[in-house]
């Protein structure tokens, strides 16, 4: 039966390019996206997703397999577009290993070295794997790769924050925006990572803004965790919805269980912007660490990835601890939305809610 609302019909229209049931995207959580919790959003009529940022090819290549053989289904993977070489500050990492080093095991001297996977060598393992989309957060992909994925067939999705970066990413040939409210729990795809926080814009601000200003669909993602949150989001222009928060409490996901309910607990003001994880913007819950790490006096963290490779002991121990206070729990505002429920029934739940919402 066709729909009757127009953004109800928007949104049916993009599910059917996309090969898609419900119009409903898992958000490409890098080392939250397991193949069960992918398959599940998948199979029950959304899009699956990887976050490939800490693979390398091989264990690229390996995932979509295991994601193929399970049943499989329309597949997204993102990759971070790189930043410049961080500057290095020895007597700045210094201090920053003594502060940790109170939170955690003592911090080797080397362990702001951490190295990147080659972002190349990812491209074309992506390419490779020929997924339904290539999603992008932090930047633009490479003209040559974007070339690339279209010769292949594959759309690629482009994470915004601001509208100046839409219409930079419609004019690089991206195939849809995704735009990501403030609300957003996990790492703030801003182009610039000095203006992350600065320029930081709630989702239904940012959203019929990048609506008007592009002529492409949009995805609408950040704070978007029930129905009511996916029916207000297609009034606004979206043609479809990017939960990531919202599917981190389903036994698909297989988080760390002081994550998931440190989720359950969490008041919208109960979480924070934060650089002391990876030393690349992201919201968390607002744990001892993280404001300890904010308070007065404390050296700022390190560039991405060096505060990354600085912070790995103390996230490993309080993971293996299940000590939430110093785990890296990345969390959306709308995190207490999040229903601990098969993912999908959370996927269905969210689109025939905003139907029967949307009338």
């Amino acid at each position: 039966m066709p729909a009757r609302h127009p953004a109800l019909a928007r949104a049916q229209a993009f599910a059917g390019r996309y090969g898609l049931q419900a119009p409903v995207l898992m958000a490409p959580m890098a080392g939250a996206s397991p193949v069960a919790l992918a398959r599940a959003v998948a199979q029950a009529g959304g899009m699956g997703a990887l976050g490939a940022l800490l693979m390398d090819p091989v264990a690229i290549t390996d995932w979509v397999a295991r994601f193929r053989e399970s049943g499989g289904g329309p597949l997204q993977i993102n990759l971070w577009v790189p930043d410049p070489p961080p500057r290095r500050d020895a007597a700045h990492e210094a201090a920053l290993r003594e502060f940790l080093g109170r939170h955690g095991p003592p911090v080797p001297a080397t362990a702001g070295d951490v190295p990147l996977h080659d972002f190349h060598a990812q491209c074309q393992a992506l390419l490779a794997a020929r997924p339904m989309a290539v999603s992008s957060i932090m930047g633009l992909l490479p003209p040559a790769f974007v070339a690339q994925l279209k010769a292949a067939g594959t759309a690629w999705f482009a994470t915004v924050t601001t509208v100046a970066e839409a219409r930079a990413a419609e004019a690089a040939g991206a195939d849809v925006i995704v735009a990501q409210g403030a609300e957003a729990g996990g790492h703030c795809g801003a182009f610039r990572a000095e203006a992350a926080r600065d320029e930081a814009v709630g989702l239904f601000a940012l959203l019929p803004q990048v609506v008007d200003a592009v002529r492409l669909p949009v995805v609408a993602t950040g704070g978007v965790a029930d129905a009511r949150g996916v029916a207000a989001a297609l009034l606004l222009g979206a043609s479809a919805v990017q939960p990531g928060t919202a599917l981190l409490r389903t036994p698909e996901a297989a988080v760390n269980p002081a994550w998931a309910e440190g989720l359950a607990g969490a008041a919208p003001e109960g979480t924070r912007l934060t650089r002391a994880f990876s030393g690349r913007g992201g919201r968390a819950l607002a744990t001892g660490y993280v404001q300890a790490a904010a308070a007065p006096g404390v050296p700022e963290p390190a560039p991405y990835p060096v505060q990354r490779g600085l912070t790995a002991a103390m996230r490993e121990a309080a993971a293996a601890a299940g000590d939430l206070q110093h785990l890296q729990a990345w969390a959306g505002q709308a995190a207490a939305l999040a229903p601990a429920r098969p993912a999908g029934d959370v996927v269905r739940g969210l689109w025939a809610g905003a139907c029967e919402l949307l009338g």
